[in-house]
């Protein structure tokens, strides 16, 4: 599944943007409400003067009047016998509205028509005033107008009028846009400041075990924050501490290992000094030295990625020249095609041995080496190709395993004893980079290291 690329990959991220949506949805879904509920309240605020003056015509209209009271009754209600004819816009909320309210008075009225118009008021003698002050010039004041027909009685209607107010700005939405920025600095704020101190601690955290899985060391980190985060460094800590105590122990066995070791070969070669055939002499001798190299072997890979040579910047095209030298002056056949500089941060003598057991498998499965140094989608990669059989696809990742050789024997002069290419991994990964094995299409192994520029 895609990541969603504006939102948040951080915890706390993704908890302010959980929360804003959530302010904003209830923000709208209460929008929503109370526009519903002011369009009712100004629906009824329309309807009820009309239906007011019909309900007081209805009421009053078997009582005796004075001439003055049957004019003011015409004035806001008529009786008419028929449909009346209603010129203007239909307004069937109105009509609705104004049912319900019947119903709700308890009056009984057959039919409801309604219609709006709009009619110019005349000009107050203040807003002339106010106009010739501001040099406005003369316009109409127009106001809305509905004309509510009531049926009563079948085929008796009586027809009211009422005035709608005209046009009113919607305010509310400013206020309550208002309203929605200020809750969210009120809830938002407190939870960006609770987050940035949770991030902190995690954050540190984080970086330090980068550090400590690509080191193998890494300082401690300062418990601070919430309870839960502080707990979770104590226990990081502790584990850290442990970690550390026994990566030391294990270096301080393996040298005394390797002291130990060394100790009994150094005697086993002076005592073939006394053994008079010569032949017998040098077998004893190679085999000290293949116990010798294979020690050293061992060692190395145990002590992966707790190196203690700095790392620095060096010039690999330099370094390949420089190992490919060492095996042509011992008549290796070995040759380096031109390159151009390629400058990385590294722990030189460990890329250095790394190349040598390439070069070294090359020469004896393939018969030779071609080393190149080349520059690739912001990494570099140092290339050591032969002339061999290649390896069975299948077989790549098992030849990666210590102890693992393309044949089964242990003779050193077929192939060694299965350390080098775990032991390249090995520093490739302290180096953040990639031992890559990959047949060659013209026939033989290209095995390639390779590290970030």
């Amino acid at each position: 599944m895609k990541k969603l690329l504006l939102w948040p990959q951080s915890l706390v991220g993704q908890v302010i943007a959980l929360v804003a949506i959530a302010l904003f949805v209830a923000q709208a879904i209460n929008f929503g409400l109370l526009l519903r509920e002011r369009q009712r309240l100004e629906l009824t605020g329309q309807t009820a003067p009309a239906v007011y003056r019909v309900v007081d015509a209805l009421d009053n209209r078997a009582e005796r009047r004075g001439d003055r009271d049957r004019q003011r009754e015409r004035m806001r209600a008529r009786f008419v016998t028929g449909a009346p004819s209603l010129p203007g816009q239909a307004r069937p909320d109105i009509e609705r509205r104004a049912t319900a309210m019947f119903e709700d008075i308890g009056l009984r009225i057959l039919t409801v028509r309604v219609v709006e118009t709009s009619e110019v008021m005349p000009i107050r003698r203040w807003e002339r005033i106010r106009m010739r002050a501001n040099g406005d010039g003369p316009h109409d004041h127009r106001v809305g107008l509905l004309t509510l027909a009531a049926e009563y009685e079948p085929g008796k209607w009586v027809v009211a009028q009422a005035r709608t107010g005209g046009d009113r700005p919607q305010r509310f939405g400013g206020w309550l846009v208002g309203q929605t920025l200020i809750l969210y600095v009120i809830v938002l704020l407190p939870l960006l400041w609770m987050g940035r101190r949770l991030a902190r601690p995690l954050k540190q955290l984080t970086g330090s075990a980068r550090q400590f899985a690509r080191t193998g060391a890494a300082d401690a980190v300062d418990e601070r924050g919430p309870g839960d985060v502080r707990d979770l460094t104590l226990a990081f800590n502790a584990m850290r501490a442990r970690i550390i105590a026994m990566l030391d122990e294990k270096d301080r066995m393996l040298g005394a290992i390797g002291h130990d070791l060394r100790t009994p070969l150094a005697s086993l070669r002076v005592r073939t000094e006394s053994v008079e055939d010569d032949a017998e002499r040098a077998r004893m001798s190679e085999t000290i030295d293949e116990m010798n190299r294979m020690l050293e072997d061992i060692l190395s890979l145990a002590r992966a990625g707790r190196s203690t040579q700095a790392a620095q910047k060096v010039d690999l095209a330099a370094l390949a020249d420089a190992v490919v030298e060492d095996f042509i002056e011992l008549g290796s056949p070995v040759d380096l095609a031109d390159c151009d500089r390629a400058v990385a941060f590294v722990r030189p003598q460990q890329i250095r041995r790394a190349l040598r057991n390439l070069i070294e498998n090359a020469i004896v499965y393939g018969d030779c080496a071609h080393v190149s140094v080349l520059h690739e989608n912001g990494t570099i990669r140092i290339a050591v190709a032969d002339d061999g059989p290649g390896i069975a696809e299948d077989r790549m990742e098992e030849m990666l395993q210590p102890f693992t050789r393309l044949e089964g024997s242990r003779n050193r002069e077929t192939g060694g004893s299965g350390l080098g290419l775990a032991l390249v991994r090995a520093i490739m990964a302290e180096h953040q980079g990639e031992l890559r094995l990959a047949n060659r299409p013209e026939g033989g192994l290209e095995a390639s290291l390779v590290l970030p520029a």
